[in-house]
């Protein structure tokens, strides 16, 4: 059975008298005639046999819907992998529907087919070079994550869940955990230790760390970094808890901060008892030393702006000791006596103060400048 479609050929009959002129095609169009097979199962209705003299101008167009079907095809990559089949010069990709391939057949022309061919060579290359760049994406991921890992587990990085609630809220936190170590003090290190494990106790934990590894130790180690200051003074300025800075004659002499010739004009006094950083839990060791430093007035005024952040979580437990101590009720259950307390402290401001003081300590530390 055959099937033929219109066509507008020309040609010359093989009967015409006296022809010797060999048969030759007029510029036109025509369809390519197929034979149907009866042992297919399925047809492709959409496939063109393009002429030996095809124009470029088509040439072009088919490579552009080849180029337009490769870009469709990469940007649904990450969604779902596209599937090729390549079967008796037959090629089937997965498109949408109103974007089918055109399949160049057997009998078209070379130079389409190895067009084609350059396209999936290409793309293959292409889908090679992201496996690969994925693939080392991934190991490095891999090799950082265990590097982390790492400094988690020897303690080199402070690892806890990440807060997503006011600044106000962890202040109140911490005051009401300080107001209960007052009166229990045994709280506070039953809270690093893990013995506590209710919601509460978590919320109070995940706030004292909050306190400490974002509010203030970053700026402790900015000041750091950006003074000359020894580490021998800074070793008694963050182990006593009292300072107080005065003016004094002035005397142009070696900083006892920074050791650099200086004028020195400021006498800075450093007294109080050791205590635990984390427990707060003081230290009765040589509790009446006290140190008198003579410096500059750039190291006082780092002196002053460290020393407040540096022990600001200790003079909030005392102020809050302070309060405890003071209630003249007794015989309450700790919880009572905790609750009454604090909504004073938060309905008297006192908390606000206290919270506002802390922003100004941190504003002082973030604007203060190098030292030159």
């Amino acid at each position: 059975k055959r099937k033929s479609l219109s066509t507008s050929v020309l040609y010359d009959s093989d009967e015409s008298e006296g022809s010797d002129i060999v048969v030759r095609k007029i510029a036109a169009k025509r369809r390519c005639i197929m034979d149907e097979d009866e042992n297919c199962e399925e047809q492709q209705p959409h496939k063109t046999c393009p002429t030996e003299d095809v124009s470029t101008s088509k040439k072009q167009q088919m490579l552009a819907k080849l180029k337009e079907l490769v870009r469709q095809s990469a940007a649904r990559r990450s969604c779902s992998s596209a599937v090729c089949e390549d079967s008796n010069s037959e090629a089937a990709i997965e498109e949408e529907p109103l974007c089918p391939l055109p399949v160049t057949p057997s009998g078209g022309s070379e130079t389409d087919s190895d067009s084609m061919k350059d396209f999936v060579v290409e793309e293959e290359e292409d889908d090679d070079d992201d496996d690969i760049d994925s693939t080392e994406h991934v190991k490095g991921l891999l090799t950082w994550l265990f590097f982390f890992l790492l400094l988690v587990n020897f303690g080199c990085i402070a690892f806890f869940p990440v807060s997503r609630c006011d600044h106000y809220v962890h202040i109140k936190r911490i005051v009401k955990a300080f107001l209960i170590n007052a009166i229990d003090d045994t709280f506070l290190s039953s809270l690093y230790d893990g013995t506590r494990q209710k919601k509460y106790a978590r919320d109070m934990l995940l706030s004292l760390h909050y306190l400490d590894d974002r509010f203030i130790q970053p700026r402790l180690e900015n000041l750091i970094c950006t003074s000359r200051w020894k580490d021998r003074y800074k070793e008694r300025v963050d182990c006593y808890p009292n300072v107080r800075i005065s003016l004094t004659n002035t005397k142009y002499m070696s900083c006892q901060a920074c050791e650099l010739r200086r004028c020195c004009k400021f006498h800075v006094f450093l007294s109080g008892r050791l205590y635990n950083s984390k427990t707060l839990e003081v230290d009765d060791f040589m509790s009446d030393d006290k140190q008198v430093l003579k410096v500059g007035m750039v190291c006082a005024n780092r002196t002053r702006v460290y020393h407040n952040l540096k022990h600001f979580k200790y003079k909030l437990y005392m102020d809050c000791s302070s309060v405890a101590e003071l209630d003249g009720v007794k015989d309450e259950p700790v919880k009572d006596t905790v609750e009454r307390l604090f909504s004073h402290l938060e309905e008297s401001g006192w908390i606000q103060k206290r919270y506002n003081d802390l922003e100004d300590y941190m504003e002082d530390a973030d604007n203060f400048q190098e030292e030159k």
